[in-house]
C-alpha cells in the first residue's frame, strides 16, 4: 500500500512538472530566450501553474507517450488534408460547399474529455463545435452537409478516445 501512495505521488508530481516546463516553454515561445527576461518568466511559468492546478489539479493517469505521438501525427495528417480540402473548395469557381449544421451524439461525458475532443476538432478546418443541443448531442457547423461529417467525427473520437486505454507510462 505504501508502494502505491509512493508511486502516486511521483506520477502526480511528474505531471506536475511537465505542467510547469509546457508553460514556460509556451512563454518563452511568444517573450523569446532573452537570458533578461528568464526572471519574468519563471514567475509567470509559477502563477500559470498555480492556477492551473486550481483548475484542474493533476490526475494520476497516465499518457502513452507514444498513443499521443501517433495521435499527433495523424491529428496533423487530418489537419493538412482537411486544409487543401477546404482551400480548393474555397478557390474552386464552383464554389462545392453546402454550409449547415449537422448533430453528432459523442461516447465521451460532458466534461474535460468532451471539451478536449471538441477543441481538437475544432482545429480541423472544415467543422466547428458550435454548441449541444437539448439532449447532449454536439451541433457542429459543417462546410459542406453532404460529407459523411458524424462518420468522420466518429473515427476522430475513437481514436481521440484511445489516447487514455491503457496508458501505463511511456512505451
Amino acid at each position: 500500500m505504501q508502494r502505491v501512495h509512493r508511486d502516486s505521488r511521483r506520477i502526480l508530481l511528474r505531471s506536475t512538472l511537465w505542467r510547469a516546463a509546457g508553460f514556460f516553454v509556451f512563454w518563452l515561445i511568444i517573450a523569446g530566450t532573452d537570458l533578461a527576461d528568464v526572471p519574468a518568466g519563471l514567475f509567470a511559468t509559477g502563477l500559470a501553474l498555480w492556477a492551473s492546478l486550481l483548475r484542474r489539479p493533476p490526475s494520476t493517469e497516465q499518457l502513452s507517450a507514444l498513443k499521443l505521438a501517433r495521435f499527433v501525427v495523424h491529428f496533423l495528417r487530418q489537419a493538412i488534408s482537411a486544409g487543401v480540402d477546404v482551400a480548393l473548395r474555397a478557390l474552386s469557381p464552383q464554389l462545392r460547399i453546402r454550409p449547415g449544421f449537422v448533430l453528432y451524439r459523442p461516447h465521451l461525458p460532458p466534461g474535460v474529455r468532451r471539451d478536449a475532443f471538441c477543441t481538437e476538432t475544432s482545429l480541423l478546418p472544415g467543422t466547428l463545435p458550435a454548441g449541444t443541443a437539448d439532449d447532449g448531442s454536439l451541433l457542429i457547423h459543417c462546410l459542406d452537409v453532404s460529407q459523411p461529417v458524424s462518420d468522420q467525427l466518429a473515427a476522430e473520437e475513437t481514436l481521440f478516445m484511445q489516447l487514455f486505454q491503457g496508458g501505463h507510462g511511456h512505451d
